[in-house]
């Protein structure tokens, strides 16, 4: 017997219902991939907060309507029109609360179970890949694909990449690569790969785990529905963390062109295509949350490489490529990486406010 929730705005694309013991809320922007707006991350804020507090809901589900995507992140759109017209103060406010959105989602007090199917970047993660229970379909696209835009990976992506096996963390950051839902468990953005039919009627399959704890919820999940891993990334591991376990971005750099395993040059092409302001403060956020080990600490940090980042011309140039005019052709400045101010970023990530 569905029960339903306070009444939302339906402006704010985002939809709650109640069944009983179980809160059900999904993201329904499908026609722009679920992209995330102040409205929508206001409306999941309040949700997910007065659902902490009763005590009549017992498990909490966490999904994003249509085929195509859980949530492709932020709205690029929106950031670019405030990187464009000063309202670079207005989109920090937003930044910090997703960022707080993301920390409460981390340390939710009841089962709260993320579902990432189709496209999962950037705020998408943020959603899904901190969630007490982290389930992810096969073909699920996930990534955090920041430096591709003259920005740095953020909603506590840094902190997830620094957990990564190895140095794939500095490898993902700085290239912007993307993987598949399959190799989720093992890089650590998810908890169990389920079948695309236990995806596609998860609401009617969770009676059963009422009343369970989150980790009895992902042993129950991956015995009954879990779905084949996929390991192909261990084949990289070698070269992956020759390469970017280097003191510098530029060793990174230089290490990968000394290569001659075909993937390696491959990764070099791709660092030198991305901002290299964003190549550089990747490096610096994935060395600096692997050793703090602390996602609130990755959140500031990322917090204030925004506030940076935002005021530089690679962020507007790289939407603008990317996303505005999609002619995939950035003119970033500085060009090289020689011309970055590593100092300014490597204060920043260990704490300093420029």
């Amino acid at each position: 017997m569905e029960r339903s929730s306070a009444p939302a705005d339906p402006a704010t694309n985002i939809v709650s219902r109640v069944y009983g013991p179980i809160g059900h809320i999904e993201l329904d922007r499908p026609s722009k991939l679920n992209a995330l707006t102040l409205g929508m991350l206001t409306e999941l804020t309040r949700v997910l907060s007065a659902w902490a507090e009763d005590s009549s809901i017992s498990l909490v589900l966490l999904t994003g309507r249509g085929e195509r995507a859980f949530c492709a992140g932020g709205d690029i759109a929106d950031f670019h029109r405030a990187v464009t017209t000063g309202k670079h103060q207005e989109f920090l406010d937003l930044l910090s609360l997703e960022f707080d959105l993301d920390y409460l989602i981390s340390t939710y007090p009841k089962p709260l179970i993320s579902l990432a199917h189709g496209i999962t970047m950037g705020g998408g993660v943020g959603l899904a890949s901190h969630a007490p229970v982290r389930l992810v379909t096969q073909s699920a696209t996930m990534g955090m694909p920041e430096a591709k835009i003259g920005y740095t990976p953020d909603v506590g992506g840094s902190h997830l990449l620094a957990n990564a096996p190895g140095h794939f963390g500095e490898y993902f950051a700085m290239s912007a690569a993307s993987f598949k839902g399959a190799d989720a468990v093992y890089l650590g953005f998810a908890d169990v790969v389920v079948t695309d039919s236990f995806a596609q009627n998860i609401l009617d399959e969770l009676d059963e785990f009422v009343g369970l704890s989150a980790g009895e919820i992902i042993s129950a999940i991956e015995v009954l529905h879990g779905a084949q891993e996929s390991y192909a990334l261990e084949l990289s591991q070698g070269w992956v963390d020759h390469a970017f376990s280097a003191d510098t971005p530029s060793q990174v750099l230089e290490r990968l062109e000394q290569m001659v395993h075909p993937a390696a040059r491959q990764a070099a092409e791709t660092l030198l295509a991305n901002s290299p302001s964003s190549v550089s403060s990747a490096f610096y956020t994935v060395r600096k949350a692997r050793a703090e080990q602390d996602l609130r600490s990755a959140l500031d940090r990322e917090l204030r490489m925004a506030g940076y980042l935002m005021h530089q011309p690679d962020l507007a140039e790289g939407i603008r490529a990317q996303v505005i005019d999609k002619d995939r052709n950035p003119r970033w400045s500085p060009a090289l990486m020689s011309g970055v101010d590593q100092y300014a970023l490597r204060s920043l990530a260990e704490g300093s406010q420029l």
